[in-house]
């Protein structure tokens, strides 16, 4: 083995097919497969830590490696993983998105009339960073450029004081061009732009506050979005009503093509069509609105966008309702000193990242689901339940359950609360998904969890939608029609059961011996969800071996043996898609493309996603063998893996994220129950 500096795989465009199965080869130990894909190389912007992303050992073949080497490297990842515990008792990694969440920030600042100098500076340096050899901003590490991304990134740096004629901005401007001007933007890039008078509102879909005085049961009323788009829909109506203008003293002609965008021919046959004559109807609406009747609706919203601040200052934990509820309130007349709005400041900086590469938000955190990934992970590795970081995690745990009604009590206003959310503070919206991996946990830990576990068991239960399937925050979140309105350009809407979250509300059932009808149509809904080629799509994670590594362990925990048609052609499926080098990849694409799917450069977390399937099927053979060789060649000397790529989505096919803590405790995982025999169906680890 040598050690050598890894080069960047970021392709320079977004043309291109998708390897063949297999194809992929790792090279000079950092796996720079997209090589093979037939991109050009290009570098991530100037990130010093892609750069300097350390020395990683680098092997052209993957060799069998012995039993010894595998606990070598092992022993390194759990020491490795330990070191990141908080002394309070979590774990949390950086949660990496796109530049978007720096340049709403600074453009909020702006609004706001709160930005600093030395914030724009920090924050552009970050921005700047993060740009492509073409001159483009992307939404996933590898992935091609994004108009939206771009044009908001440009905005950004023009506050920032970069001027239009300067390299790195005619690049860009040229790319937005190229792709349709500021007039193909999303509505979201759009709004942002009318907020500082370079858009006009007029131009935009409306979004009535009359919206929240619609009814639980009426179609399309605020509880049909899903939690994330609820958020943030009530404080756009807001904003919508106001149509605030406060210029920045700039222009951005040099991104106007001057051609609006053909109209799309809609049919009012069709729910589209329907929608874009009502939207026709409600700006007409919009210049006399019923007065008594706004005035109630704006009075709601407020109320609402109150009532749903949580303990850190955010809402929903997350980036996209934060940001328009504190424009909204602020555009209600709440002074900045005012607590929700001082309180929602706070928050931001607290989500806020500052160091030598520059100054960048994080989208969301995630506290609770990284500390419970690592608990699990420890114990497969063979930590014992009375191992202090087991003891202090649970403890920390059992202390975030909520015990409160949330949001979802409006579809479930009968079933009592119990559960976890995925932040430090978020008692509205806590989830299934959490849920099930915070008692898993917690049976992996001598604690009391002082009767949690079984309401967070009945909790999910009574969350089971009416299919047999599981959504992650609501039950019966499946209006599709949510979908078809015209200001939904971007991301999905709606909360409906998704393969990865109903495989671990399997995997926590069965687990627990819940065994029941609640069990059997979570198992019969896995079932069905597999897809014609074996695999299972991932909402939650990229994605098909994300779903399929999900999917896998929770059927056999659930009884299924490894022999069933379903397990052996997810195996089959897995053993296609491996690449040359042993490991497994998908890219971001595949949310798109299908030809994508199972495909892309090998990653840490994807690698041991496969390696969870297998393993629980009891499959020790030749592919499971490179894989554990793949994960021990390429773990750096100090017990971690790099991992650039992007593997987990907030909205599939437009928002992706890098869970930083993903590439170190999935690893120890899949090595822990290669090396113990920990897993689905093994009895060991469970108290």
């Amino acid at each position: 083995m040598t050690t050598t500096r890894a080069p960047s795989p970021w392709p320079a465009g977004s043309t291109g097919s998708p390897p063949a199965p297999g194809a992929l080869r790792a090279r000079d130990g950092a796996g720079t497969a997209l090589e093979a894909i037939g991109h050009e190389a290009a570098s991530f912007g100037d990130r010093a830590e892609r750069e300097a992303a350390g020395e990683v050992e680098a092997c052209e073949e993957p060799a069998v490696v012995t039993d010894a080497a595998v606990a070598d490297a092992l022993d390194r990842a759990c020491r490795a993983l330990r070191r990141g515990q908080d002394p309070a008792g979590w774990w949390k990694g950086e949660l990496e998105t796109n530049v978007t969440m720096d340049a709403e920030d600074l453009l909020l600042r702006q609004f706001l009339g709160i930005a600093r100098a030395s914030q724009i500076e920090a924050s552009a340096r970050w921005v700047r960073s993060n740009q492509r050899s073409d001159g483009t901003w992307a939404n996933f590490y590898g992935g091609p450029g994004d108009l939206s991304t771009t044009v908001e990134a440009y905005v950004a740096l023009r506050l920032a004081g970069d001027p239009v004629d300067a390299a790195h901005m005619r690049a860009a401007a040229a790319f937005v061009r190229g792709a349709g001007g500021v007039e193909r933007s999303r509505v979201f890039t759009r709004i942002w732009l009318a907020l500082f008078g370079l858009w006009r509102w007029d131009d935009l879909p409306v979004l009535p506050p009359e919206l929240m005085l619609l009814p639980s049961w009426f179609p399309l009323n605020v509880y049909d979005f899903g939690s994330w788009a609820r958020a943030t829909v009530v404080p756009l109506t807001v904003v919508g009503h106001h149509r605030p203008v406060r210029p920045i003293g700039i222009a951005i002609d040099e991104l106007r093509t001057g051609v609006p965008p053909a109209p799309e021919r809609r049919e009012l046959t069709s729910w589209a069509g329907r929608f874009g004559l009502l939207d026709q109807l409600l700006h007409h609406y919009e210049r006399r609105p019923v007065r008594w009747l706004r005035r109630l609706a704006l009075e709601r919203a407020e109320r609402w966008i109150v009532a749903h601040q949580e303990a850190d200052g955010s809402w929903g934990g997350i980036q996209p309702p934060w940001v328009y509820a504190m424009m909204a309130l602020h555009l209600q007349g709440y002074p900045l000193t005012h607590p929700v709005m001082a309180a929602g400041l706070g928050g931001l900086d607290a989500f806020t990242i500052e160091d030598e590469r520059g100054r960048r938000l994080e989208a969301c955190q995630s506290p609770v689901w990284d500390t419970a990934l690592a608990v699990q992970a420890l114990a497969d590795a063979g930590a014992e339940p009375d191992d202090p970081a087991l003891v202090a995690a649970a403890r920390w745990l059992v202390a975030q359950e909520v015990r409160v009604r949330g949001d979802w009590a409006v579809r479930r206003p009968a079933l009592a609360p119990g559960g976890w959310a995925f932040e430090f503070a978020n008692v509205n919206y806590p989830d299934v998904d959490d849920t099930a991996e915070v008692v898993l946990a917690l049976r992996r830990a001598a604690v009391d969890d002082e009767g949690s576990v079984e309401r967070a068991l009945r909790w999910t239960e009574g969350m089971q939608s009416a299919d047999g399937g599981w959504g992650a925050f609501d039950a019966e979140n499946t209006r599709a029609l949510c979908r078809e309105l015209p200001f939904c350009d971007f991301g999905e809407l709606i909360d409906p059961p998704s393969a990865d979250v109903t495989a671990h509300a399997v995997e926590v059932l069965a687990t627990c011996g819940r065994r029941g009808p609640a069990l059997e149509r979570g198992v019969a809904w896995l079932l069905d969800a597999q897809e014609a080629d074996g695999s299972w799509f991932g909402r939650w994670g990229a994605n098909h071996v994300y779903g399929t590594g999900a999917a896998v362990p929770a059927l056999v925990s659930a009884g299924l043996p490894a022999t069933h048609r379903s397990l052996a052609r997810a195996v089959t499926w897995l053993y296609a898609h491996q690449n040359d080098d042993g490991g497994w990849g998908e890219d971001m694409r595949s949310y798109r493309d299908p030809a994508w799917r199972g495909r892309g450069a090998s990653t840490a977390s994807q690698t041991a996603w496969a390696l969870l399937a297998l393993l629980a099927c009891g499959r020790r053979d030749e592919p499971v063998e490179r894989a554990v060789s793949w994960l021990c060649s390429t773990q750096r000397p100090d017990g971690t893996w790099d991992e650039p790529w992007f593997t987990g989505t907030g909205f599939p096919g437009d928002f992706f994220i890098n869970y930083h803590l993903y590439r170190q405790v999935f690893p120890v995982m899949a090595l822990g129950r290669y090396v113990t025999g920990s897993g689905p169906g093994s009895g060991v680890g469970a108290r």
